[in-house]
Order: structure tokens, then C-alpha cells, then sequence
């Protein structure tokens, strides 16, 4: 009479269970390794998964087809033992550069100046510091995505004539005007008074630094104030997603051109977009997913070790056993395929909770802290499947050596 092969995986799977259930430290101790590298890998995953959707959704706020102009990047290949050297190289960005690119470029359907420094915000008796004060054009609104929840944004006529106005971020408007529409309030920049137009909706927070504490004024009352000497940048969009890198190209050539760098120098200025943003996350999540990736092969291979060193004994507690299958019929390929089920199972029991470990993690992380974690759906295949997958490699041997054992002999073993 022959074992059937339904019969023996119930069979493995049975005592695989009872196994775990009447040696709880023993498997225990056996998954440790295995537990340790699937949480690792899963909370790894989900940091990554919830990074891209953060990045997606909230740092990269220059939309698909917009892109900015600054005075140097840094980021990519960026070295820090170069900064001064840089500073020398790279001029700052000044509004005559400006007024020549938007007169001459053809690529962009609008683009727009920014300038900006730290400032003191003062209505009545209430005060805050530390503020951040954008001189902007007059369609920074729409090249920011910012949607007035209060009020209007400044006009181009306005920012000519350099009026003492502004557009307040959601932490300036609660601070200083809560539970009241601030239009037509006055405010004090740096000891100077400016009329509020409007007030922005939510923009949310980076990295738990928000992104609502500002106040954008007319980028030519900003010149006023302080003059055109530092901190300016472009903002561009170009006419559509598929003309961004022509876009891209033409205000490169444009400025370059400005400022007569002869073919085959170095751009002393940067372009970024959002796809640069995207670039350098994917060489920063390379980094954490190979750094993640050692530390894991580390535990699974400490864990299989260890699994395949149980199954040993196991073989070894269970030869009469194994000899009593063999007299009733079990072929080598029964036995073998039993304790290949256990291994299997043994380390599939570690991934689950290692999955849930990762799980219960990423919630107190995003909870507790400004650190985006997302679980992805692929998430609790990739963990029970690998150290499934591990259990399966390192439990070969043991399996093998259990259906090897000549029934007689193993009948005759002592317990």
C-alpha cells in the first residue's frame, strides 16, 4: 500500500504543526533568523513604497511639466569638498537673466522669479519668527499650485507697481487670524506693513517640516525691500509633458547664451525637474535596498543554518518513524517530500510573522514620526515566499537523509 501524495502533504503539514505547537522555544529559536530577515526586508519595502508615494504626491510639487532654474543642485554627484569652488563659478541668477529668457523663450507656457529669506511676521500683539518670506511673480500661484482658500492672489499690475501686499501660507493665517478671513488685515514684515490679499489652502508638511509657514509678496516689493543680490531661481512650465525636455533645453541654451559660456564649458547654473527629483531617489532607495538586501542574506542564510541543523534532529527523533512509513509502502519520494513540507512550513510560519512584525512597525513609524511607511500589497507574498523559498534550499539535505534511511535500521534505532 502506497502513500498518496495528498495523504503525505496533509500528513507533513499535520505534523509540522504539532512540531511547532509542542516545541514552542525550540521553533522559536529556529525562526529568530528568519523573522528577523523577513521584518527587515518588509519594514525596508515599506519605506521605499511609502517614500515613492511621498515623493510622488508631496516633495516633487513642480507638477509633471515644470522644472526650475537655480544657481547650483545638490544632489547626484554632487561633492561637498566643492562647494567654494562652486560659489566662484556660479553666479547668482538675476532678474535681467529673467527678463531675457521669458522674452525669448518659446518652449514655456509661463514662467516666473522667486526669491526668499527668513523673516519676522507681526499682526497686533502676536508675532512669529522664523517665517518664510517668498518675493514671487505674480503667477506663482499657478507655477506652485497654490489655491487660495481666502482672498485672491497679487496681479502683475500690482507687482509692478510694487504694492505692500500679500498672500499668507495656512500656519501664518491660524497664528495670526484664526477662525476669520484674513483679507484686508495688515501684517508686518521685518517692521513693514503689507496688506493681505489672500491666504493659501493646506499645502501639508515635508519630512514633518510644513510647508504652510510663508508669506509670498510681489517679487518687485521684495527687490525693494532687500534689493536683487541673492536667492533668485526660475520656475517654468513647459507647453506640454511632451515638449518638457525641449523646454528644458532651449532655457539652458538661452542662458547659457547670456552668459557667453563657449561650447564644451560646464553649465554654471542647474536645471532640475521632477524627474531629476525621481533620479536621485532611485540612487538613494539603490543604496538602502542593496545595504537592506546584505543585512537580510545575513539572517536568511543564519536562519536556513539553522533550520536545516533542527530538521537534522528531527530526522534523527523520528528514524522508527521514518522506518514505519517505509514498511507501509512510503517511497523515498514520500519521505523526501514530507520533511521538505515541514522545512517549508516552519520557515513560511517565520515570514508571516516577520510580515507582521514589519506591519505593526510601519504603523507606529507613520504614527509616532514625519517617516512616510506604506505597506505594499506585494508585501506578504515576498516575505512567507522567500523564507518559504529558504526553508525549501536548506531543508533539502535533511530530507534527503531522511528518505535514505534503510526501514529496516530504522525500525531497529533506539528512541
Amino acid at each position: 500500500m502506497r502513500m498518496q501524495s495528498g495523504a503525505s502533504f496533509h500528513e507533513a503539514v499535520r505534523v509540522a504543526w504539532d512540531a511547532l505547537r509542542s516545541h514552542k522555544l525550540r521553533s522559536a529559536l529556529t525562526l529568530l533568523g528568519i523573522i528577523l530577515a523577513t521584518s527587515t526586508l518588509i519594514s525596508v519595502m515599506a519605506l521605499i513604497h511609502g517614500m515613492d508615494l511621498y515623493v510622488t504626491q508631496t516633495v516633487s510639487d513642480m507638477g509633471a511639466d515644470g522644472f526650475r532654474v537655480v544657481r547650483m543642485a545638490f544632489f547626484g554627484n554632487w561633492d561637498p569638498k566643492k562647494y567654494l569652488e562652486f560659489l566662484k563659478k556660479n553666479p547668482e541668477l538675476n532678474p535681467d537673466e529673467f527678463d531675457f529668457l521669458r522674452d525669448r523663450a518659446t518652449m514655456v507656457k509661463a514662467i516666473g522669479m522667486k526669491s526668499t529669506r527668513v523673516a519676522r511676521v507681526s499682526a497686533g500683539d502676536k508675532h512669529l519668527q522664523g517665517v518664510m518670506l517668498e518675493g514671487a511673480s505674480a503667477n506663482a500661484a499657478e507655477l506652485d499650485n497654490l489655491q487660495p482658500l481666502f482672498g485672491r492672489f497679487y496681479t502683475e499690475a500690482e507687482n509692478r507697481r510694487r504694492l505692500p501686499l500679500a498672500f499668507i501660507g495656512k500656519d501664518v493665517r491660524e497664528a495670526l487670524f484664526p477662525n476669520v478671513d484674513p483679507s484686508g488685515k495688515t501684517i508686518s514684515l521685518n517692521g513693514r506693513p503689507f496688506e493681505v490679499v489672500g491666504a493659501a489652502n493646506t499645502l501639508g508638511s515635508v519630512f514633518g517640516q510644513s510647508r504652510d509657514s510663508f508669506v509670498m509678496i510681489p517679487i518687485e516689493s521684495f527687490f525693494k525691500m532687500y534689493g536683487p543680490r541673492s536667492g533668485i531661481s526660475y520656475t517654468a512650465v513647459a507647453i506640454d509633458h511632451a515638449h518638457l525636455f525641449q523646454a528644458q533645453d532651449e532655457i539652458r541654451m538661452l542662458l547659457r547664451a547670456w552668459r557667453k559660456l563657449p561650447p564644451g564649458q560646464d553649465d554654471n547654473f542647474a536645471v532640475i525637474s521632477s524627474d531629476s527629483f525621481a533620479q536621485l531617489w532611485e540612487r538613494m532607495t539603490s543604496a538602502i535596498a542593496a545595504t537592506a538586501m546584505a543585512i537580510v542574506s545575513v539572517f536568511m542564510v543564519v536562519g536556513g543554518v539553522v533550520i536545516m541543523n533542527i530538521m537534522m534532529a528531527v530526522v534523527t527523533e523520528r528514524t522508527q518513524e521514518i522506518g514505519v512509513r517505509k514498511s507501509l509502502g512510503a517511497r523515498r519520494s514520500d519521505i523526501l517530500r514530507q520533511f521538505l513540507v515541514e522545512s517549508a512550513l516552519l520557515s513560511g510560519a517565520g515570514g508571516l510573522i516577520g510580515v507582521g512584525i514589519a506591519w505593526f512597525l510601519a504603523i507606529v513609524v507613520r504614527t509616532f514620526t514625519p517617516v512616510p511607511m506604506a505597506m505594499p500589497a506585494t508585501a506578504i507574498l515576498v516575505g512567507v515566499g522567500l523564507s518559504s523559498a529558504v526553508g525549501l534550499f536548506f531543508g533539502i539535505y535533511p530530507a534527503s537523509q531522511a528518505a535514505k534511511l534503510d526501514p529496516i535500521e530504522a525500525l531497529r534505532a533506539e528512541r
